[in-house]
């Protein structure tokens, strides 16, 4: 049963990271530009893309993914606490996007990290 609820879990990690991926690159542009900390020495909008495009090629990675899977794991949970700035900026610079229009939604969301973290290291059997 672990090993089923992995699968599910590292399919469903898969395929949203495709489609966050996917909106970074059409419908959420702007709102996901509010998650570039001001730090960051590219244009924003080069920003969003590019991580977007990162964000689809991780998602395949966990979707497709056979002997490398560990691997795939890994890279995607250092991309998550690599973007944690892009959430934190969010917060403090109180940039709405995506219903976070609060700052303690904005908090909240900080929390979401960590387990992104987990959820891609326990899907791949990486964190053991």
């Amino acid at each position: 049963m672990t090993s089923r609820a992995r699968t599910v879990g590292r399919l469903l990690l898969g395929s949203a990271l495709v489609f966050a991926g996917a909106t970074h690159l059409t419908v959420a542009r702007d709102e996901f530009q509010a998650q570039v900390p001001d730090a960051v020495p590219l244009d924003p909008d080069t920003t969003v893309v590019a991580s977007g495009l990162v964000e689809i090629g991780l998602g395949s990675a966990l979707l497709l993914a056979r002997r490398r899977r560990r691997l795939a794991g890994v890279v995607a949970a250092l991309f998550f606490v690599a973007v944690l700035p892009g959430n934190i900026a969010q917060w403090l610079h109180r940039r709405s996007a995506f219903g976070l229009d609060t700052d303690g939604k904005r908090f909240a969301r900080l929390f979401f990290q960590p387990v992104l973290v987990l959820v891609a290291l326990w899907s791949t059997s990486a964190k053991r």
